[in-house]
């Protein structure tokens, strides 16, 4: 049993005693009406029944040839989740790839990484992914598991992240939150609709952020605020407008890497800040993301959609930066790892002004008809994405050595001028596309569908030099086949083609910073979707192939990133939500992936599971509704991941771990104002465990798990 903590306790009790008063203060001159509990059930829960990520409109998950899944804001709130790991890591297909705390995060689904130029949507428009999306004003968070071309056209074959954004409602309400260490958290969530008839509609949401982080030294800030517009000009036509801003500053935590490139680090702390310098600044992620939906409703059958969008972040970064530490001849086999002793090098980094914009546009008409007996529901498109990356050349000096089991010295900075801007990237991709479900009667259908991509991409030197002009043509089929012998139960298969951004070499190979030609990846699956009362099972098989890209080592040290064998995925998904019982509901699911890499050129990298890439993970959550109180319920759950490799050669392996959540929730109302309060407390057991064993632009790095965390909250609907 864990002990809690005295400090814990006392910030929980001045919290609610701080939340009632100010209730009570606010309303003070009206009638005081004795307080009311809430009964009943949550009829929805944690289940949804629908998606947009899969197809071009919203569609019902049992009838979509995909796996899908789809986190609500029920459990967004239930989880308190803040960051996207948080809302992804109930989905055991998910791992981490590169997601230090202070930066921005990405992802590994089903073994492959996401790519931040392509795979993360707002409203089914394509955003800069190097951001920390806010979840403050998300109804949910789709992730469409495999190929995603016929959607985007450019994608990586792991899947695609897409926000859903909440609409106009009536609705006044506000959240505040604080943890163990004494992080601050209100948010506003305001909306209403207005006009003659009602047709005008808005929704505010604003957040600010006083981050406390478990790592010395890397404590933050953050603000969020966004406004969502809708217009239903007439019965046909509706007009839809978002627009969002966050900035958020915070040290950004390098990672571990491993002890002479043979073993992990030993007794390290997920607490302790390498290569900490008290003089270094934040880094500071500046997002803008925004995007209008138009739809005209021509018949009852048919409609046409036209929708763009605008997404640009800018990331100045300033970092002490803990890397390598062995130099050729060393005990050492390589450069870019920690001596076997713990010691490694400091590097004062400096990348300011790194600004992406992703800009997009796209018109679609669909509708339903008849032709014989079949029946169609069509959807046809164009779209226009235009991706544009300005940055410096970085600086990467260095400055100082330290070790793993002491605090570093404080280094004089670097105080050299900063490099210029220039355009590194231009990539524009068109696409014509449709989509056609054919329905041979109600047991049997087929969808069939393909994207013609055209790629316009080209990449700059530091003098402005074009250094590759990319242009292709790619036609993106895919098609399944749909068989319903219940009208809760779907069998189906499905093949697709996809398209993926080429890789970035890292600032150490011998062809530093050239970005690589987009690569073809194929995928074949095959799944079974049953609705049983309120819960949804989901079965998947699953086999994906695409081109391989790394660092080849090319001998002394030296390496070149390049694109050769291939990596081969073959997994087999679990999953169920929804409610068990009349007061249980959960969100399970079990992923096994082998991972495997061939005709690389590199023998040692071959014959084992790929890096970063456990053979079984799984995640549970519950929520159960305790029948002697009223309004309280007890949430709780596990994640587990087995085994990985944290090295191409598959000679160091991170062990296994299971790590244990637990909650509460407590519905009631004050003053006559619904109220929530929720209880989380993540690692219970305050595991330590390597949460994140992947690679990033070539290098090896390890990152723990979070310790013992606890947050408390309470929400207030006026």
């Amino acid at each position: 049993m864990v002990k809690p903590s005295p400090r814990l306790a006392f910030n929980a009790l001045s919290f609610s005693l701080l939340v009632t008063s100010a209730v009570q203060t606010a309303h003070a001159s009206e009638t005081e009406l004795p307080a009311i509990s809430v009964t009943g059930q949550d009829s929805i829960g944690y289940q949804a029944d629908t998606a947009s990520v899969g197809g071009f409109d919203a569609a019902p998950l049992l009838d979509t040839p995909a796996s899908i899944s789809v986190f609500n804001e029920a459990l967004i709130n239930d989880q308190q989740a803040r960051l996207l790991s948080d809302v992804l890591k109930n989905d055991a297909s998910v791992g981490e790839s590169y997601a230090p705390i202070g930066y921005y995060q990405n992802f590994v689904v089903r073994g492959f990484s996401l790519n931040a130029a392509s795979s993360y949507k707002i409203n089914g428009r394509t955003i800069a992914g190097e951001q920390n999306v806010g979840l403050e004003n998300k109804q949910q968070v789709e992730l469409l598991k495999g190929l995603s071309g016929l959607q985007t056209g450019m994608s990586e074959p792991g899947g695609l992240v897409n926000y859903v954004t909440k609409r106009a409602a009536d609705v006044r309400s506000v959240t505040v939150s604080t943890d163990e260490r004494g992080s601050g958290y209100i948010a506003t969530d305001v909306g209403g609709w207005f006009g003659s008839e009602q047709q005008f509609g808005l929704r505010a949401n604003v957040a600010h952020e006083d981050i406390h982080s478990y790592v010395e030294h890397a404590n933050g800030q953050r603000d969020f605020v966004s406004l969502a517009f809708d217009w239903n000009i007439s019965p046909d036509a509706l007009l839809q407008l978002d627009v969002e801003y966050q900035t958020k500053e915070q040290r950004s935590v390098p990672g571990y890497q491993l002890l002479g490139g043979t073993e992990l680090p030993h007794d390290a702390s997920p607490k302790k800040l390498l290569g900490h310098q008290s003089g270094s600044k934040p880094v500071t992620i500046d997002s803008l993301n925004m995007n209008g939906n138009f739809e005209y409703r021509f018949s009852d059958n048919w409609k046409g959609t036209l929708s763009a969008s605008r997404s640009k972040v800018v990331i100045d970064d300033y970092s002490a930066f803990a890397w390598g530490g062995c130099a050729t001849g060393d005990a050492c086999s390589q450069g870019n790892y920690f001596t076997p002793e713990g010691g490694y090098d400091i590097y004062d980094f400096r990348s300011p002004d790194d600004t992406r914009r992703n800009d997009e546009a796209q018109a679609t008409l669909s509708g339903s008809f008849n032709t014989g007996g079949l029946r169609h529901e069509l959807t046809v498109g164009s779209s226009a994405l235009r991706r544009v990356v300005n940055n410096r050349t970085s600086i990467m000096e260095w400055i100082g050595s330290a070790n793993i089991h002491a605090e570093p010295a404080d280094y004089p900075r670097y105080n050299g001028a900063l490099n210029d801007s220039h355009r590194r990237l231009d990539s524009r991709q068109y696409g014509v596309f449709f989509n056609d479900r054919i329905s041979f009667n109600e047991q049997w259908q087929t969808v069939l569908g393909g994207r013609e991509v055209r790629l316009d991409e080209k990449t700059f030197d530091d003098s402005g030099d074009t250094t590759r002009h990319t242009q292709r043509y790619e036609f993106l089929p895919q098609a399944a086949l749909i068989y319903k012998p219940l009208h809760n139960l779907t069998l189906y298969t499905r093949y697709s083609k996809g398209l993926s951004l080429g890789g970035t070499a890292p600032w150490f190979a011998s062809n530093a910073f050239e970005i690589l030609t987009p690569s073809v990846a194929r995928q074949i699956e095959a799944g079974v979707k049953y609705d049983w009362q309120r819960l949804s099972l989901s079965a998947t098989l699953f086999q994906m192939r695409q081109a391989y890209q790394y660092s080849q080592p090319d001998g002394a040290g030296h390496f070149t990133y390049v694109q050769q064998g291939e990596q081969k995925n073959t997994g087999l998904e679990l999953a169920a939500n929804g409610w068990v019982t009349q007061r249980l509901q959960v969100s399970a699911s079990v992923a096994a992936i082998r991972s495997r890499v061939s005709g690389s050129g590199t023998p040692e990298y071959e014959g084992h599971q790929t890096i970063n890439v456990p053979t079984l993970r799984a995640s549970l959550y519950g929520d159960y509704a305790l029948p002697w109180v009223d309004g309280l319920a007890l949430l709780g759950g596990v994640q587990y991941s087995g085994k990985k490799y944290a090295n191409q050669q598959g000679n160091v392996q991170a062990a296994s771990y299971a790590v244990f959540n637990m909650g509460s929730r407590y519905s009631t109302r004050i003053e006559g104002y619904d109220t929530v309060f929720r209880l989380t407390v993540d690692n219970l057991f305050d595991k330590r465990y390597w949460r994140d064993v992947g690679d990033y632009m070539g290098d090896n790095y390890v990152f723990q798990g979070a310790p013992l965390t606890a947050r408390l909250s309470a929400s207030i609907d006026f």
